[in-house]
């Protein structure tokens, strides 16, 4: 086995771990939304907030330091699909970062000073629209980093293209306001 195999192997692991975890809760929000369950909603809020920064920010960033190690020693940045990567990834990073985490600091400060609110349940369902976004650039980030599209894979670029609008059509769209039902 050589040093490449090695990082490559650390490099989806890691992947995995990130983008599969997190979509995990991603659809434990959607079906809480879809029963509408505000407690299990929230649970599943809380547990994205407590594991945004202890697990998810650390793997992502495993992840493209890998993949920075892979481009800098074996495949260079100059490939169409390296530079989808790597604006995929910045797009997603900068959503968890600028979004997710101070959005659930917010929000967990909220529910610890005045409890659910209809204040709470809004800003929950701004980071959900948010999330739906942020999956549709993971969906096109994993799809380039196994097809390696090149300028000449016009229908591919068009599919991400089509993912991407879609995502953003989704998350434009899915701003209705959480209202709990009653048995």
């Amino acid at each position: 086995m050589d040093w490449y195999s090695i990082v490559k192997f650390l490099h989806v692991v890691s992947a995995i771990l990130w983008v599969g975890g997190g979509f995990v809760l991603f659809l434990l929000g959607v079906l809480a939304e879809r029963a509408g369950k505000i407690e299990d909603k929230l649970q599943a809020m809380r547990a994205s907030g407590q594991l945004g920064g202890r697990f998810f920010a650390p793997m992502s960033l495993l992840t493209l330091i890998f993949g920075l190690v892979m481009c800098g020693f074996w495949v260079g940045f100059s490939e169409l699909w390296i530079v989808i990567g790597l604006v995929g990834y910045a797009t997603t990073f900068s959503i968890g970062m600028l979004v997710f985490k101070p959005t659930g600091e917010r929000m967990g400060a909220m529910v610890a000073k005045e409890g659910v609110t209809p204040a709470v349940l809004a800003i929950g369902q701004r980071m959900m629209s948010w999330a739906r976004f942020d999956y549709a650039v993971m969906l096109v980030i994993i799809a380039d980093m196994v097809l390696k599209p090149a300028m000449h894979d016009i229908g591919i670029l068009a599919g991400m293209a089509l993912v991407i609008a879609v995502g953003a059509a989704l998350a434009l769209g899915g701003t209705r306001q959480m209202v709990p039902r009653t048995a």
